[in-house]
């Protein structure tokens, strides 16, 4: 079982805001990306394992909610967790938290690929284990 993963911590960098002074856009997912890449290491399954179990994860579908904009220098957490897992796919949630408010949140559905070329396939055992029990980040 795990519980809601917080173990991405960043800092803005210069040329991630803009001149509203509000990190861009893009650089949100950067930082999921990263988020999510540090999730799967702390389950025990890091990402670099999977094509040797032959097995991939693409993204298709990305949502993100902003109640207010990361900005320099603000020490953000990105909190990961399972929000649903499903017989070819799973969607992991995400927020951005800063001195303990939520100020972005989202979620990405992941579909699962074969490395050998044969399109979807269902989750295997081992993510399915690593991914533990669903937790929804948002309501």
């Amino acid at each position: 079982m795990n519980d809601v993963w917080s173990g991405y911590t960043f800092t803005p960098r210069f040329y991630e805001i803009d001149g509203q002074g509000v990190m861009f856009n893009m650089w949100y997912l950067g930082h999921v990306d990263e988020a999510v890449d540090g999730f799967f290491v702390h389950c025990g399954l890091p990402y670099s394992d999977w094509p040797g179990m032959g097995f991939d994860a693409h993204v298709v579908h990305v949502d993100l909610d902003f109640r207010a904009g990361v900005r320099s220098r603000d020490i953000t957490e990105v909190l990961i967790s399972p929000s649903r897992i499903g017989r070819k796919s799973f969607t992991l949630d995400f927020a951005f938290r800063r001195d303990g408010e939520i100020v972005c949140s989202g979620g990405v559905v992941y579909a699962t690929v074969s490395t050998e070329g044969h399109g979807t396939i269902e989750l295997p055992d081992q993510l399915v284990k690593a991914l533990g029990e669903v937790r929804p980040l948002r309501g």
